[in-house]
């Protein structure tokens, strides 16, 4: 999860991809126009130890601009795949 936020927020959407479960992944991932993302707090983390093929992190990202400030606000789902996590889906809360 910390990976993929410091991904996009230098603009690494290489890492991003890559970091995408081959099930979900879209067939590019595009961050030119993306915001400037400015913070991170992940409020809860479900499974995702060391003896768990699936995790899910809820978190909060925010962002600052010309435009004013925003957040996203997500539950992410993770799955282990050949011993790496991989990025499935979301809940984005729309509130």
């Amino acid at each position: 999860m910390r990976s993929r936020y410091t991904a996009y927020v230098l603009g690494d959407a290489d890492h991003v991809w890559r970091t995408w479960h081959p099930r979900t992944r879209p067939a590019e991932v595009d961050l030119a126009d993306g915001p400037a993302w400015d913070g991170l707090t992940v409020h809860a983390v479900v499974g995702g130890g060391p003896g768990d093929d699936t995790g899910t992190v809820e978190f909060t990202a925010t962002w600052g601009g010309p435009g004013g400030r925003g957040r996203l606000h997500e539950t992410s789902r993770f799955a282990r795949r050949a011993g790496r996590w991989f990025y499935v889906d979301g809940d984005v809360d729309e509130s």
